[in-house]
C-alpha cells in the first residue's frame, strides 16, 4: 500500500473504497469551484459515483498504468493527486490534481506535486513528468511553473468541458532538469519538501 510522508502535516495514501464518503462530500461541497475545470463532476452526484470512480482507480493501480492518492492534511482528505497515466516505455508520468478551495493558496499542492514528480524521478526512474492544466486556470498553472517545468506548448480545444472546448497548456520536467531544479532551490533555501 503505498503512502507518503509529504511534511508534518501533508501525506498521500492510496485512495480506499473507504474514502468514497469523504471524497463524495468534498466533491459535493466544492463542486461550483471544480466544475470550471474538472469534466467529471456533473457525474458525481451520489456516494456510489465515488465508489465507482476508486475501484477504477484501483484497477489502474493494479495494472499499474496509474496512482491515485488522496491528499491528507492533518489527517483530513483535502483533494486528491494521481499519475493519471504511466508509461512504462516511454518512461513519461502524467500527474493530476485538486485541492478544495479553502485549502488553497498555502502551498499544500505545490509541496504535493514537488513530492510527487520526486518519487516518479528517484522511486519509479522516470525520465519525464507531464502536467496538463487549462490555460485559464492560472492557480493549476503556476504549481509547475513554481517548480521549475518548462512550458511547452499549447493544445487548442484539448477537452469538451460540460458545453465549450477548453485548451490546455502542456508542462514537462526532465529527471536530469529535476536534479538541477531542485539543488538550485536548496541553493536558494527553497526545498520545503522531504522525502521519505
Amino acid at each position: 500500500m503505498f503512502s507518503y510522508t509529504v511534511d508534518d502535516t501533508i501525506s498521500l495514501k492510496l485512495i480506499e473504497l473507504s474514502d468514497a464518503n469523504s471524497i463524495y462530500e468534498l466533491v459535493d461541497q466544492s463542486r461550483t469551484y471544480l466544475r470550471q475545470w474538472l469534466p467529471w463532476v456533473d457525474g458525481t452526484t451520489k456516494v456510489a459515483d465515488s465508489i465507482d470512480f476508486i475501484r477504477a482507480c484501483q484497477k489502474a493501480y493494479v495494472e499499474q498504468i496509474g496512482m491515485f492518492t488522496v491528499i491528507m492534511y492533518n489527517g483530513k482528505i483535502i483533494g486528491t493527486a494521481s499519475y493519471n497515466s504511466l508509461d512504462w516505455r516511454n518512461k513519461i508520468v502524467y500527474i493530476g490534481y485538486w485541492l478544495a478551495p479553502d485549502y488553497q493558496g498555502q502551498g499544500i499542492m505545490t509541496k504535493v506535486v514537488k513530492a510527487l514528480t520526486t518519487y516518479a524521478f528517484e522511486e519509479l526512474q522516470f525520465n519525464r513528468v507531464d502536467i496538463r492544466a487549462a490555460t485559464s486556470n492560472v492557480k493549476s498553472r503556476s504549481i509547475p511553473e513554481r517548480l521549475g517545468f518548462i512550458y511547452e506548448g499549447t493544445v487548442r480545444d484539448a477537452e469538451w468541458l460540460y458545453d465549450h472546448y477548453v485548451d490546455h497548456a502542456i508542462y514537462g520536467v526532465l529527471a536530469r532538469d529535476w536534479q538541477r531544479n531542485m539543488a538550485g532551490m536548496m541553493m536558494q533555501g527553497r526545498a520545503d519538501v522531504t522525502v521519505d
